[in-house]
């Protein structure tokens, strides 16, 4: 890599302390700093999005592009594709990021022919898997972008035309060979289009069932092909179809169950997507682990006044620290991690404000490790929760959850027993309690 796109950072980002002026340095992530069992670089498996970091260019739904990357400005596709891999290495280094997450589109320009776009694609992953190994970066999790091309207006697997079904299929099983070729972690399927916009012209079963040939063709691939990464699916509701078949975490365990695929998937949940279908990221991450499929997570946030996917970085520590109670409890990620899926604002044309947002962004996180850490190694809330239940733990309880009761008996306990009494649930205490740490 012999340019350098972010001159104006010329040391890897360190960990100064909350006392640090410096808005180029970390005041919370201390990579090595071990909480638990763990570093907080191993808790936490930061790694940055190719398509928002290094592709974006302030676009938006009402006006075009409002910066343009020095990476941006070749003419050829190629070299204008080798610039931006090299911007984006040398950011995550510069980060001291562990990770990277594309899609094949992100890092491969789309040719002439899908042949020509194949071509592309080897070339360019030849040369991610020669600067990966030069400087330790390691991919997180690839995907297709099988929502772009206008070919794909109508769904990619959910399509009604069998033709564009089988390019999905071609062009996810190069994605896959791309990220098992770079040693990648996961690999993940987000259904950009997969949905309907009317039920005048949709047939939601057959469609769905479409959906789940293409997973299970994909789940036959990777075992063909020895691929050991994990399988993630992202919910998401709504935006840029209506109807989304993937619309939160409890639809897409469902889905899952249903065509039989829930032993090969987990899944991906993104904070902003949590929001848009009407629940709050920690909802969709405790329901995620609750059904033992959480694997990994899209680390941004919405704006609740916007009913749109605005891709905020996160800021809001009480958020991150519920996050990562959950996650914690769980006992971490595993071959998942924290994607930043977030840009800056449109009005943030210097690239050194991509340093500011994942510094922001990576503390917070790291802020919300150490709440969380603190919270579960007292037990204040696990006491709380513990006995807040504790009548099912012996007499009419434990005979309920051990299938010893009939509505039948139950009729005659309350007969002999009576009514009972109402208990508070003391959530005024409980959010002071968590205030009491993030504060």
């Amino acid at each position: 890599m012999s340019k350098q796109f972010f001159p104006g950072v010329g040391q890897p980002i360190s960990y100064e302390g909350r006392e640090s002026k410096n808005p180029l340095a970390f005041k919370y992530y201390d990579k090595n700093r071990r909480v638990g069992d763990r570093t907080m670089g191993e808790h936490l498996r930061f790694a940055v999005a190719y398509w928002h970091t290094f592709m974006g260019t302030g676009a938006d739904m009402f006006g075009g592009p409002s910066f343009r990357r020095e990476w941006h400005k070749a003419s050829d596709p190629m070299e204008r594709a080798r610039d931006t891999m090299d911007a984006a290495f040398e950011f995550a280094h510069k980060l001291t990021a562990d990770y990277y997450c594309f899609h094949d589109r992100d890092i491969a320009p789309e040719g002439e022919s899908f042949s020509h776009s194949c071509r592309n694609l080897e070339t360019m992953v030849e040369r991610a898997k020669d600067i990966q190994k030069a400087t330790g970066i390691r991919l997180l999790w690839g995907t297709a972008n099988l929502f772009s091309n206008p070919v794909y207006s109508q769904g990619a697997g959910t399509s009604p035309d069998a033709h564009v079904f089988a390019y999905a299929a071609a062009q996810m099983k190069n994605a896959i060979d791309a990220t098992h070729t770079l040693g990648g972690e996961n690999y993940v399927f987000w259904g950009g289009r997969e949905g309907y916009e009317t039920l005048l012209n949709t047939d939601l079963k057959r469609e769905q069932e479409q959906m789940a040939r293409l997973l299970h063709m994909a789940v036959e691939y990777k075992n063909r092909i020895g691929f050991k990464g994990q399988f993630l699916i992202e919910p998401k509701p709504a935006e840029p179809t209506k109807h989304q078949y993937d619309f939160d975490a409890a639809t897409t365990i469902s889905f899952l169950r249903e065509y039989g695929l829930l032993e090969h998937f987990k899944l991906n949940i993104e904070a902003n997507h949590a929001t848009l279908a009407g629940h709050s990221f920690e909802h969709e991450l405790a329901v995620a682990s609750a059904a033992g499929m959480l694997g990994s997570v899209d680390a941004n946030r919405g704006d609740l006044l916007l009913g749109w996917d605005t891709d905020q970085f996160p800021n809001d520590i009480t958020g991150t620290a519920f996050a990562m109670m959950i996650i914690l409890k769980q006992n971490g990620l595993g071959k998942g991690g924290l994607n930043f899926d977030a840009k800056v604002r449109r009005s943030s044309v210097d690239p050194t404000d991509l340093f500011h947002a994942h510094i922001g962004g990576m503390d917070t996180f790291a802020r919300g490790l150490l709440i969380a850490h603190q919270i579960i190694k007292e037990k204040v809330l696990d006491n709380i929760i513990e006995e807040r239940y504790n009548s099912f733990k012996s007499g009419i309880g434990a005979q309920i959850m051990a299938g010893k009761s009939s509505l039948e008996d139950l009729e005659k306990w309350i007969l002999r027993e009576g009514a009972p009494a109402v208990r508070s649930g003391r959530q005024e205490l409980l959010e002071n309690i968590l205030n009491s740490y993030v504060v």
